[in-house]
């Protein structure tokens, strides 16, 4: 008897509780038919969830880690959703990024947990591949004028560099200002659920 292969599928209880939320946003901003680029795409859990709901929007998802890129795979074999692509090998830094269209980048929970430098390859790159009208989406905690938003966010931050001196909450202003480096206008921000907030900007 030959045994089952192990699942592949990873969970995230963050993408649980944000995707919703997340989706109302996207709903909003992304143009029909849009080919939307997701950096960072982790467990896979939200392109499964927003392909399905926006099934005119081609999804193709990307991770730099091998077991997040199985664990995307296996989730588009279990769905069968047939509007997401395979999942591309990408780190923002490391050029080229192997896609050569999208009319928007997607990039959830990303910047606190990679170095500065990662934030700016990102800006980087999206003003190579992307057009006019086009957008970046991000979405995390922010620090605000300086501060945290709130208790919680200042403990998670202590933490995360901890970890890692090069990773923490990012300062709003300095993300909005390497966007417009870039040639990306942001719109006023969006305050989430758990403290978090949603930045789109947009391509001049």
């Amino acid at each position: 008897m030959t045994a089952s292969p192990p699942d592949a599928r990873q969970h995230s209880p963050s993408a649980q509780r944000n995707h919703e939320p997340i989706l109302a946003v996207l709903r909003d901003v992304l143009m029909p038919s849009a080919h939307v680029l997701e950096i960072a795409s982790g467990t896979g859990e939200h392109a499964m969830h927003f392909a399905t709901a926006l099934p005119d929007v081609e999804w193709q998802p990307s991770d730099a880690d091998a077991a997040a890129r199985a664990s995307i795979a296996a989730w588009i074999a279990h769905t069968g959703v047939s509007n997401v692509r395979a999942p591309l090998d990408l780190d923002v830094r490391r050029v080229p990024w192997g896609i050569e269209r999208a009319d928007a980048i997607v990039c959830i929970n990303m910047l606190h947990i990679s170095p500065w430098s990662a934030a700016e390859a990102l800006f980087d790159g999206a003003s190579r591949l992307l057009g006019r009208d086009a957008i970046v989406f991000l979405y995390g905690p922010y620090r605000r004028n300086g501060a945290h938003t709130a208790p919680s966010n200042e403990a998670f931050d202590y933490q995360l560099r901890s970890r890692d001196p090069a990773w923490g909450v990012r300062d709003m202003e300095a993300v909005v200002a390497l966007g417009a480096a870039a040639g990306f206008t942001c719109d006023e921000p969006l305050a989430m659920p758990a403290n978090n907030f949603s930045l789109v900007l947009r391509r001049s």
